[in-house]
C-alpha cells in the first residue's frame, strides 16, 4: 500500500484512500482488462492509464474527492477503484459515485461496500443533497450496485466515446432529512 496516501474512508473489509503514481501498474490491472472495460468499449492503453491517473489527482486538488483506491484490507492489495467524481448528466453537473474493480474480484460485494461508504461520505462529510450513478445501459451488474445502493432511475443520457453513442441510465438517491 502507498504509505503516503491519505486514507479517506474506511469499511469493515476496504480501505479507501487516495491514488498516486505508485498505483499506476494496480491501475492498469482494472483499465486495460477488456472484460473489466466492457462498457467502455475498449481497454486502455498505458498512455489512457496514466490520464486517467493524472484526472484522479487534478480532482483531488480541484474538488478534495475523486476515485480513490480501494484496498482489500486483509491482503492490502488494490483490487479496484470507487469514488465521487463531478459528471456531466445532460441537465448540469452532478456528484456520481463510480466503481471499477478487478474481474478477479466481483460477486464478492466489494463494489457495493465501497460504492455505500461512497455515498454516505458524499451525504455527510460533502452534505450533498443527491448522489447519482451514472451507468451504461447494458451494464448490468453495475446497475444492482446503484440499486443496492439505494438508487432509482431517474433518467437517461447518451454519451459519446471513441465515435460511439453510449446510452445511460441516470440512477440517483436523494438524502434522507
Amino acid at each position: 500500500m502507498d504509505g503516503g496516501a491519505q486514507i479517506i474512508l474506511e469499511t469493515d473489509r476496504l480501505i479507501l484512500r487516495e491514488m498516486s503514481q505508485a498505483d499506476f501498474l494496480d491501475l492498469s490491472k482494472i483499465l486495460q482488462d477488456e472484460e473489466v472495460m466492457y462498457a467502455y468499449e475498449h481497454a486502455f492503453n498505458g498512455a489512457e492509464v496514466q490520464e486517467w491517473l493524472d484526472r484522479q489527482l487534478q480532482r483531488y486538488r480541484e474538488y478534495g474527492f475523486g476515485l480513490w483506491a480501494v484496498i482489500l484490507k486483509e491482503t492490502g492489495e488494490m483490487i479496484g477503484q470507487c469514488g465521487l467524481t463531478m459528471q456531466d448528466s445532460g441537465r448540469g453537473s452532478v456528484l456520481e459515485v463510480g466503481y471499477l474493480f478487478q474481474k478477479a474480484f466481483w460477486h464478492h460485494g466489494y463494489a457495493t461496500e465501497a460504492a455505500v461508504a461512497c455515498k454516505d461520505y458524499a451525504f455527510t462529510v460533502l452534505k450533498a443533497t443527491e448522489v447519482y450513478s451514472i451507468i451504461r445501459d447494458s451494464n448490468l451488474p453495475s446497475q444492482a450496485v446503484a440499486r443496492r445502493n439505494g438508487m432509482t432511475i431517474h433518467g437517461t443520457l447518451v454519451k459519446h466515446y471513441y465515435g460511439m453513442d453510449m446510452p445511460h441510465l441516470l440512477f440517483s438517491v436523494v438524502r434522507e432529512s
